[in-house]
Parts: C-alpha cells; sequence; structure tokens
C-alpha cells in the first residue's frame, strides 16, 4: 500500500512538475512581446525628446517675441514722450503768438487813437 502510494505521488509530481514548465513556444512568445514593448517604449521616448525639443523652440520663440514687444513698447513710450513735449512746445508758441498779436494790436489801436 504504501508503494503504491509513492509511487502514486510520483506521479502526481512528475505531472504537476511538467504541466508547470514553460515550453520553449511560449518563451518565444513572451520574448517578441518584450521585443515589441522595447521598441514602442522607444519610438515613445523618441516622440517624447522631439516634443521636448519643439517646446524647447517655442519658448525661446516666445521669449524673442516678448523682447521685441517690450523694445517696441519702450519706443513707442518714448515717441509718445516726445510727441507730448512737442505739443507742449506748440501751446507755448501758440500762447505767446496769440500774446504777441494782442500786444501788436494794441499797439496799433494805440497809435491809431492819436
Amino acid at each position: 500500500m504504501k508503494s503504491r502510494f509513492i509511487v502514486l505521488m510520483v506521479l502526481v509530481f512528475v505531472a504537476a512538475l511538467f504541466s508547470g514548465c514553460a515550453t520553449t513556444g511560449d518563451l518565444e512568445k513572451l520574448q517578441m512581446q518584450v521585443k515589441d514593448l522595447s521598441a514602442k517604449v522607444d519610438q515613445a521616448q523618441m516622440k517624447a525628446d522631439q516634443a521636448a525639443k519643439e517646446a524647447a523652440a517655442a519658448k525661446a520663440a516666445a521669449a524673442a517675441t516678448q523682447n521685441e514687444c517690450a523694445k517696441s513698447a519702450e519706443m513707442c513710450k518714448a515717441a509718445a514722450a516726445k510727441a507730448d513735449q512737442a505739443a507742449a512746445r506748440a501751446e507755448a508758441s501758440a500762447k505767446l503768438a496769440e500774446d504777441n498779436a494782442k500786444k501788436s494790436e494794441a499797439i496799433f489801436m494805440k497809435s491809431m487813437k492819436k
């Protein structure tokens, strides 16, 4: 009885051992899956690198545009200041001309009374 039990246990152990082992086909299939995943990872890494390069280029272009805008704004402010100064000078000249005209008219009227 013991010997039958031992033989039966050995047969069950051998059956379990063979059923749990991977075959060559299974290993090849697993290797193919690993290669496919590796290729996908490499492709995703390349896309990420390209996106990072494009983002850096866009950032540099934005910075350059911002610098140009700042320079243009400064130029506009300077031009506005010059325009304000010119307007102030024009007003002063107009006032001076008006005062001179009044004085001239007063002198003319005074000379006409004589």
